[in-house]
């Protein structure tokens, strides 16, 4: 059987996209599946230090992890690479890395910088381009798509749905990212809501805080959906939230 491809990608910055990629990389190891992650640009990390890639191996276990460049400052890859006189990278790069991962595992998990139009390189080229790319070699890509939980996050989930739209991409879902503890209304509301703006189906809510190794294998399976190998279920879960009625 191929490997699955999955390219996590965000609304923005600091919506959960390396938590999100730990509990889908948690419940396939807890399934038995070989898993990597690949971190094409990591920004904001010096040589030496973990990254993005090594949080998600200390939340979810062991498993295959890369990086194809490293630039210190927290800037988009693009914009960091110029500054540190480094090399950008390309989508076929990206494609290429992915393609050889995908050869020895059953899970690939490509996690993006920022949001989806975060530029990598001195094109304009994104994490879109990287994953059209991986298409073109023949493989099946899939896109998870992390949002926001509050205000503000329908728009940019609208916008980043119509991105992919443009791209001839389509999510096959969305997970909200960090989920608060004490949810006020527009966070229930948009429950209801995120599944439209998005164009797919809410397939999983991550809680606030969850970036804990200490059960996190067991916290992920029941907040992911079944399309992710979980057990979460949307509906009794909007249910149990939904907004009163004014």
């Amino acid at each position: 059987m191929s490997a699955r491809i999955v390219f996590v990608t965000g609304t923005g910055t600091d919506v959960g996209k390396t938590v999100a990629t730990a509990a889908v990389a948690a419940v396939a190891l807890a399934a038995g599946h070989r898993v990597a992650v690949l971190k094409p640009g990591q920004t904001g990390v010096l040589p030496g230090e973990p990254g993005d890639a090594e949080e998600v191996a200390r939340l979810a276990g062991r498993l295959t992890t890369r990086e194809l460049a490293r630039y210190p400052e927290p800037l988009a890859p693009d914009t960091a690479a110029r500054r540190s006189g480094l090399p950008t990278i390309t989508p076929e790069q990206v494609a290429g890395s992915v393609a050889e991962l995908a050869r020895e595992h059953d899970l690939v998990l490509v996690e993006g910088a920022g949001g989806l139009l975060v530029r990598y390189d001195e094109h304009g080229r994104t994490l879109a381009d990287m994953a059209r790319a991986t298409a073109g070699l023949g493989l099946r890509v899939e896109i998870l798509l992390v949002a926001a939980a509050g205000l503000g996050t329908l728009n940019t989930t609208a916008l980043t749905a119509e991105a992919l739209a443009a791209r001839g991409l389509a999510p096959l879902g969305v997970l909200i990212g960090a989920w608060p503890e004490d949810a006020g209304l527009a966070a229930r509301c948009n429950l209801a809501d995120l599944p439209v703006a998005a164009g797919a189906p809410l397939v999983g809510v991550l809680p606030q805080g969850a970036a804990h190794p200490d059960g996190f294998a067991a916290l992920a399976l029941a907040s992911l959906g079944p399309v992710l190998g979980g057990h979460w279920d949307a509906a009794a879960f909007t249910a149990d939230r939904r907004a009163p009625a004014p």
